[in-house]
């Protein structure tokens, strides 16, 4: 989980602040979006896979040259790739941890819904196009406010959920041992 999510981290900062231009549409002619190129931080994303690519998968080491790979857009897919893969992970995660902490698996479901999202735009929409250069490009707007903000919500709804419908072992003990007490005294009295 985490060496994906790192390799996503950095590849994503260094290829937004640096990547040369990328040959989209597979014509020849390369499309600038990083802050090098005269893009400012709105305005700056990470170009999708070029279309000549298709659907094939992209890994550094089947590209001739490092140059090669960043003409076709070779980031996008480690990007995309790499995250789907850590983001999935760390689902797993809480699930684990909310199964050994004896918890429902209320975070668990709610952290899907944004997965699922990400994986729907992301991997499904490219595999039913036929191609990844027809994928959301990754830019601070859309990324941030969108999936970030999902994301924390959904984290925080679910955590309040599961917090309220738990009830720990000693508040169940305390509470019939108020109870025991209350019956002693009206049977007393």
């Amino acid at each position: 989980m985490i060496p994906t999510l790192l390799m996503t981290t950095s590849v994503f900062i260094i290829a937004f602040i640096a990547a040369p231009p990328v040959d989209i549409n597979g014509i020849r002619e390369p499309i600038s979006e990083s802050l090098l190129y005269k893009n400012n931080i709105i305005f700056g994303a990470i170009s999708t896979t070029s279309a000549a690519r298709g659907l094939h998968f992209y890994p550094i080491w089947k590209a001739t040259s490092v140059d090669e790979w960043l003409y076709n857009g070779g980031p996008y897919e480690l990007i995309v790739l790499h995250f789907l893969l850590g983001v999935s992970c760390y689902m797993g995660r809480e699930w684990e941890l909310s199964f050994r902490l004896g918890m429902r698996p209320w975070i668990v479901i709610a952290y899907s819904a944004p997965v699922a999202a990400a994986t729907a735009v992301f991997l499904i929409y490219s595999i039913d196009q036929g191609s990844f250069s027809v994928g959301m490009p990754l830019g601070i707007s859309g990324i941030a406010a969108v999936f970030d903000g999902s994301l924390f919500s959904t984290m925080h709804g679910s955590l309040v959920t599961s917090s309220l419908i738990r009830k720990p072992q000693k508040m169940n003990l305390q509470m019939k041992v108020t109870d025991s007490i209350k019956r002693n005294k009206l049977t007393i009295s």
